[in-house]
């Protein structure tokens, strides 16, 4: 019998190689799989599918893990504010471990003997699917035939013509990977640290006036996103495509991520992500208002450590199952309305509405008004709070007299 191998299955041209390649040469039972996360339409998951069987699948599957995505990473990237290097929202990277547990797991459910994808030697996404599939399932061997044999274009396009398969493998000027939780665009000038991408490089263009105004609203209940200019949605994914629409028609989301990648060299890859950086911030001033000031800062601590961790490939940690419970304990009071003003290629965090805003106190009104202290009462603090300087230059000055 014909061994059995499950190929994480895009349709592009490394993995529709990859397909006819083991088909063809080592004789495999190729079963495909595409995970969606979000970034295929059903008009272009059907395409995929198409392409599976004309490249000699035995059978192909779309396994839909929107919701699991959003979940098991999505939410606790809002709970963590997370943006690498202060910059990313950990988009499509993210997304390639939850991929890689789909289709491991698929592979597990058929009985495959291995498991394969299309990954080259020279990025992160080789890292992700590797350590996951060598986690959950060391038993099944994986295959890299495009990574091993270190090949290029025109030969895997000369090798599906040659087998009988023809199609329009035409090399983009940018490698454009889509997802819910943002997209990337790489290539020209992003080879180059001098140079940025054009407005044409990226898939979204702006379609409002120059002098075009929108306030819009997001709200969230115990820190999660539940409703879009008052339109409350069950649907959290829903929700996220409802602000990228709104958010994309400005051009908002558009930046460079420079970064280290786990296999040691500089990246640079452009990027355009309304949705995450609308919602990430909007949810950011919220905390704000509804934290206390050491619930923010041990926050960003395990936000920064769990947005490094999910980067490069550590998902699986228990150490992330830890940071996840710390993300999601200090939600219960992020509850409340963002306000933000959208301009073309910018925006404005007005203020937020929240019946947990620590702002509306008996305490007092910052700069304005006192009501739980006296001056007396300032006045001893200030004395107490300053004795450790104090003391400190009151030993430098004894010891240079």
């Amino acid at each position: 019998m014909k061994e059995k191998v499950v190929l994480a299955f895009s349709g592009g041209l490394d993995t529709s190689f990859c397909a006819k390649y083991l088909t063809e040469e080592k004789g495999y039972e190729i079963y495909t799989a595409l995970a969606n996360t979000g970034g295929f339409t059903p008009e272009e998951c059907a395409a995929v599918e198409k392409r599976a069987y004309e490249l000699g699948a035995t059978k192909h599957v779309t396994l839909n893990i929107e919701q699991e995505y959003y979940e098991k990473s999505i939410k606790y990237m809002v709970f963590g504010n997370i943006l690498r290097n202060g910059t990313y929202p950990i988009s499509v990277s993210s997304e390639r471990i939850f991929q890689a547990i789909a289709i491991i797991n698929y592979a597990k459910e058929v009985g495959a003997d291995c498991v394969a994808h299309g990954s080259t030697g020279a990025g992160n996404d080789q890292v992700r699917f590797d350590l996951t599939f060598d986690v959950l399932a060391p038993e099944i061997k994986i295959l890299t035939p495009t990574r091993d044999m270190n090949l290029s274009r025109e030969y895997e396009i000369n090798y599906l013509k040659e087998h009988g398969y023809v199609a329009d493998f035409t090399k983009m000027e940018y490698s454009i990977n889509k997802g819910i939780w943002g997209t990337s665009i790489g290539g020209k000038e992003t080879l180059h640290s001098e140079q940025t991408l054009p407005e044409s490089a990226y898939p979204s263009q702006l379609t409002v006036e120059a002098n075009a105004c929108e306030n819009i609203s997001i709200d969230f209940v115990a820190g999660e996103i539940s409703a879009v200019n008052g339109v409350t949605y069950t649907d959290k994914i829903e929700a996220i495509r409802m602000v990228e629409v709104l958010g994309a028609k400005y051009a908002i989301g558009r930046d460079m991520h420079i970064g280290d990648t786990i296999i040691g060299i500089k990246g640079r890859v452009g990027f355009e992500a309304a949705a995450p950086m609308l919602i990430i911030n909007a949810h950011k001033m919220l905390e704000k208002h509804t934290l206390t000031k050491w619930q923010q800062y041990w926050k960003d601590q395990l936000g920064n450590w769990y947005g490094m961790f999910l980067h490069e490939a550590q998902y699986l940690e228990p150490v992330m199952r830890d940071m996840e419970a710390f993300l999601q304990s200090g939600q219960s009071n992020v509850t409340g309305r963002v306000i933000i003003t959208l301009r073309p290629y910018s925006y404005t965090l007005v203020g937020i509405e929240s019946e947990f805003d620590l702002m509306k106190s008996d305490f007092g009104v910052y700069g304005e008004e006192q009501k739980a202290w006296t001056a007396d009462d300032v006045k001893g603090f200030t004395k107490i709070l300053g004795n450790q300087m104090k003391i400190y230059h009151s030993v430098q000055n004894k010891k240079n007299n």
